[in-house]
């Protein structure tokens, strides 16, 4: 079985078309690793890359997207919705096929000491990776973001794992490390109140009391007139999507409020739509095996 990593980096650039299509080609040069997708947000000012490849095609091609995207990215002229600690702000790794969690745990350790020496850059395992419990919450070590970083990390136990003690003059830090997968979910609201996104974020996540693998937050999107909840989905399988909409919906309609859409940012296990699907059409002992994509796709194995 050919062996398959996910990795899923997230850039602090979500405007400038070029500068994105720059770093994109970078990797997408690089032999053995797959460019699947880039899904960028203006309001956020972010991009998220999914690329696909063995542990060797993904440590080289992390490294390029850090190659492209430090001269591209100054975080002193950055500003978007989405919190950010650094230019290359995530860099997650996760085990698909023919991989386990150890293998990418290796893999994130390799590229972090890596990416300190090459470029100079503070760097923070989490998740899996996390050299404490503290560390393992990505929310945790964001926290102050790249204005704080400097004072944040004059106190020991925010010491980087790998790199200086200061963060980088324009670039920041980078959190690196080994995860299941997440599936970047994003509800929209009806309204400009960023108060009524802010209120449903804190009842449907986690440290609000909330579902246990949920991380959610509300966001203004001003050119479009509306507000959103943006959420993490951690562990779809415990806390599937259809469950979280439908609570958003329920919150949403206390406020008087309508969803006018949902997105999903970047790529998502297909079982995740399934399950979605099989609860909303009640459609009877549902197996995968019944899309004709999936029995395609097995076959070609």
């Amino acid at each position: 079985m050919r062996t398959v990593i996910e990795s899923v980096p997230n850039i602090s650039e979500g405007r400038d078309r070029d500068r994105i299509e720059e770093i994109a080609r970078a990797v997408r040069v690089v032999r053995g690793a797959r460019l699947l997708s880039v899904s960028s947000d203006a309001a956020h000012n972010r991009s998220v890359l999914t690329l696909v490849g063995d542990a060797a095609s993904l440590e080289s091609a992390v490294l390029a997207l850090f190659d492209a995207a430090l001269p591209r990215i100054d975080l002193t002229k950055h500003s978007g919705e989405h919190p950010r600690m650094g230019a290359v702000d995530v860099v997650p790794f996760i085990p698909i096929r023919g991989a386990t969690v150890e293998e990418c745990v290796a893999l994130s350790r390799r590229v972090g000491e890596e990416v300190a020496r090459r470029f100079g850059i503070p760097v923070y395992l989490y998740e899996d990776s996390a050299s404490s419990e503290r560390r393992r919450n990505l929310a945790e070590i964001r926290k102050g973001e790249f204005e704080g970083f400097a004072e944040k990390m004059k106190s020991a136990e925010w010491k980087p794992d790998f790199g200086p003690g200061q963060p980088h003059a324009t670039a920041g830090v980078v959190a690196v490390g080994a995860r299941p997968p997440l599936i970047a979910y994003n509800i929209n609201l009806g309204t400009r109140d960023v108060s009524v996104a802010d209120r449903i974020a804190r009842a449907i996540r986690h440290v609000g009391g909330g579902f246990r693998y949920v991380k959610a937050m509300g966001v203004e999107l001003a050119d479009r007139g509306q507000v959103q909840v943006s959420i993490n989905m951690t562990n779809f399988k415990k806390t599937p999507l259809h469950r979280v909409f439908e609570c958003v919906r329920s919150e949403a309609e206390r406020h008087g409020v309508a969803i006018v859409g949902s997105e999903i940012v970047g790529l998502t296990p297909a079982e995740a739509l399934y399950m979605a699907a099989e609860h909303y059409l009640r459609i009877e002992n549902f197996s995968p095996d019944q899309v004709l994509e999936t029995k395609l796709l097995e076959a070609e194995d």
